[in-house]
C-alpha cells in the first residue's frame, strides 16, 4: 500500500536516485520532473500528495513554478516543498509569501526529507493516534478524578480535564469522542449529586462575612467564587489599583468555547484563567443580573425592586443592568466613570467601534456581547442554523468564525493597544440536551425548558434537583407555595399533554438554565496587552 504519491521537480534528479530509491523503501510512489514546464502539465493531469520543487533551474524557476502549479493544478491544497541551495533571505520570504509547505536547504538527507513528509502528508493520522494513545493512558486517571471529587475546586479541575480532552479529540478527528461524551455524561452524574448536596450551603454562606483561615480543610468548605462575586473580587481590585478596565461578559459563553477564542487573542493578550460558578438558575435574569448587581436574585427583588422583573412579567428581564451595576458602585462608594454597552448585533458593535475614542474617559467600560446566545437559540428555532451547528464540535467552530470576523475582535485588538486591562467572562454556558423529563404545571409555569418555577409543579423528585424554599437558596418567591425545579445533565422539561413534539423539537438542542458543568463552571479571564 502506497505512503502517498510525490512529484520531485529538479534539473539534476539523475544525482538524487538514491534519495528517491530511499523514498520508495518507504513506500513512496516518485514522479520525476526535470523543469518546471512539465511539472506543470504533470501537475494538470494528475494529483500528488506533495511536490518537492527545486528552486534553481533553467527556464522557469521555482518560485516562478510554484505559482503557476498552485492556479492549475487538480489539487490546489497539496503542500509544496521547496528545495533550493539558496540561504537568500528574500527568496526564503517570497517562498513562505507563496505559502510553501516547508522550505530544505541543499545538501538535505533522506530523514530530513521523510519529517518533511511525515509533517505535511501523515500529520492527520499520527496526531490521531499519539492524541489516541493519550486519551487511552488519561481514561482512568479522569474517572478516578470524576469518582474522587468533593470540593468546587475538584470539580472545576475534572472539567478542565474533559474539556481539554475533548479539543484534542476534536483536532484528532478522533472516532474516541463518543468515548469521551460518556466519561463526561458519568461526570454530569457526579457534579449533579456535588450541586444538590453543597449549593443550599453555599449561598447560605455567601450571605455572610466569610474568615479565611489558614486550614486546609476550613478553606475547602468555603463556597466558591459565583456570579454576584465576580465585580467585587476581579474588578474592584483592579480599579483599586488604578488600572483602567475593560468588563465583558459573553452572553451564554461555554468554557470550551472560551477556549476556542483564546487561540485568537494569545498573540494580543498574555492572559490569565480561572472558572467559577454560575448561580441558578443558570439563565440570564438571574446570573447575569447578580453579576451587575453584585446581589443574589432575592435581594435585588427586596432592595431594588423596581430593578428586578418576575417570571410572570412582560417586561424583558435584562433591561436593568446599567442601573445594577450603578447601584452596586455606589453601595461600595465607588467614584469611577463608567459606560455600558450591549452589542444585540453587527450594527451595535459598529456603533460602538465609532465611539471608542469617547471610553477612554472611563476608568471602566462594561460591554455586553450577545451572538453566542442568539445562535444558541435559534438553533432550537431554525432548521437552516440547527444544520449548520449540528454538534458541540460545530457549535465550537461557528463561534471562533464569528469571532475571526466580527468587529468584536476589531474591538479586542483595541483594546489591547489601549493599555485597558480586560476582564472577560460569561453568565453561564450551555448543554445539548436529549432526554426529556416529564412534568406538569399550571399556565403560569415559565416557558424555560431547564428549570421550572411554580405553584402546582408535578414531577418524579428524583429526576431533578428541587428546591421547595427558594428564600434559602436567595431566589424570588412568586407565591408562597412556589417550588424551582431543574434539570440535570442532558435533560430537559416537556409536558406530558404535548410530550411527543417537546421531544422531538427540543432534543438535540443547546439549553440552559440547569444543572451541569458545562452551564455552571464559567470561565473567568484577566488579559493584559503585550
Amino acid at each position: 500500500m502506497s505512503n502517498g504519491r510525490l512529484l520531485w521537480v529538479d534539473d539534476e534528479i539523475e544525482l538524487l536516485r538514491a534519495h528517491i530509491l530511499f523514498l520508495e523503501k518507504k513506500g513512496y510512489e516518485v514522479v520525476k520532473a526535470t523543469n518546471g514546464a512539465d511539472a506543470i502539465d504533470l501537475c494538470r493531469q494528475q494529483a500528488f500528495d506533495l511536490v518537492l520543487l527545486d528552486e534553481h533551474m533553467p527556464g522557469l524557476s521555482g518560485l516562478e513554478t510554484l505559482t503557476r502549479i498552485k492556479e492549475r493544478s487538480v489539487s490546489p491544497a497539496m503542500p509544496i516543498v521547496m528545495v533550493t541551495k539558496s540561504e537568500e533571505e528574500d527568496i526564503m520570504e517570497q517562498a513562505i509569501g507563496s505559502q510553501i509547505a516547508d522550505y530544505l536547504i541543499k545538501p538535505v538527507n533522506p530523514n530530513q526529507i521523510l519529517l518533511t513528509l511525515k509533517k505535511n502528508i501523515h500529520k492527520q493520522e499520527i496526531v490521531s493516534e499519539v492524541t489516541q494513545t493519550g486519551y487511552r493512558k488519561a481514561f482512568a486517571d479522569l474517572a478516578m478524578m470524576i469518582e474522587n471529587a468533593r470540593t468546587a475546586q475538584d470539580w472545576i479541575s475534572t472539567y478542565r480535564q474533559l474539556v481539554y480532552w475533548e479539543l484534542q479529540l476534536q483536532e484528532a478527528q478522533s472516532d474516541m469522542s463518543e468515548m469521551l461524551k460518556m466519561q463526561k455524561q458519568e461526570a454530569n452524574g457526579g457534579f449533579a449529586k456535588f450541586i444538590r448536596q453543597n449549593y443550599e450551603r453555599w449561598i447560605e454562606q455567601s450571605s455572610k462575612v466569610r474568615e479565611f483561615e489558614s486550614s486546609k480543610e476550613k478553606a475547602e468548605s468555603l463556597p466558591p467564587l459565583m456570579s454576584p462575586d465576580v465585580i467585587k473580587q476581579k474588578v474592584f481590585p483592579l480599579l483599586d489599583k488604578k488600572e483602567k478596565v475593560f468588563f465583558v461578559i459573553f452572553d451564554n459563553m461555554r468554557y470550551d468555547q472560551w477556549r476556542t477564542l483564546s487561540t485568537e487573542l494569545s498573540s494580543l493578550f498574555n492572559i490569565d484563567e480561572e472558572l467559577y460558578f454560575s448561580i441558578l438558575p443558570t439563565v440570564t435574569q438571574y446570573a447575569r443580573n447578580a453579576i451587575c448587581s453584585g446581589l443574589m436574585p432575592s435581594d435585588i427583588k427586596e432592595m431594588y425592586p423596581d430593578l428586578w422583573v418576575d417570571e410572570d412579567e412582560d417586561e424583558g428581564k435584562n433591561l436593568n443592568e446599567e442601573q445594577l451595576i450603578q447601584t452596586l458602585l455606589q453601595r461600595y462608594r465607588r467614584k469611577e466613570r463608567f459606560s455600558y454597552n450591549k452589542i444585540n448585533d453587527s450594527q451595535g458593535a459598529d456603533r460602538l467601534m465609532q465611539q471608542f475614542s469617547n471610553l477612554m474617559t472611563n476608568e471602566l467600560n462594561v460591554v455586553i456581547i450577545n451572538f453566542i446566545d442568539i445562535l444558541s437559540h435559534s438553533r432550537s428555532e431554525h432548521q437552516m442554523v440547527h444544520e449548520l451547528v449540528g454538534n458541540e464540535a460545530a457549535y465550537r467552530s461557528i463561534t471562533l468564525s464569528w469571532f475571526r470576523h466580527s468587529k468584536i475582535k476589531d474591538l479586542f485588538e483595541r483594546i489591547a493597544q489601549s493599555g485597558y486591562k480586560v476582564v472577560v467572562t460569561t453568565d453561564h454556558g450551555s448543554i445539548l440536551v436529549e432526554n426529556p423529563v416529564k412534568i406538569l404545571g399550571d399556565k403560569d409555569v415559565n416557558t424555560n425548558l431547564r428549570f421550572k418555577v411554580g405553584k402546582n409543579l408535578a414531577y418524579k423528585a428524583k429526576e431533578v434537583f428541587e428546591i421547595k424554599d427558594p428564600r434559602r437558596v436567595k431566589l424570588p418567591q412568586p407565591n408562597l407555595s412556589s417550588t424551582y425545579v431543574f434539570c440535570y445533565g442532558d435533560h430537559f422539561f416537556a409536558y406530558p399533554n404535548n410530550y411527543n413534539y417537546y421531544a422531538s423539537h427540543y432534543r438535540d438542542t443547546f439549553q440552559h438554565g440547569g444543572v451541569s458543568m458545562e452551564e455552571m463552571i464559567i470561565p473567568l479571564i484577566t488579559l493584559e496587552g503585550k
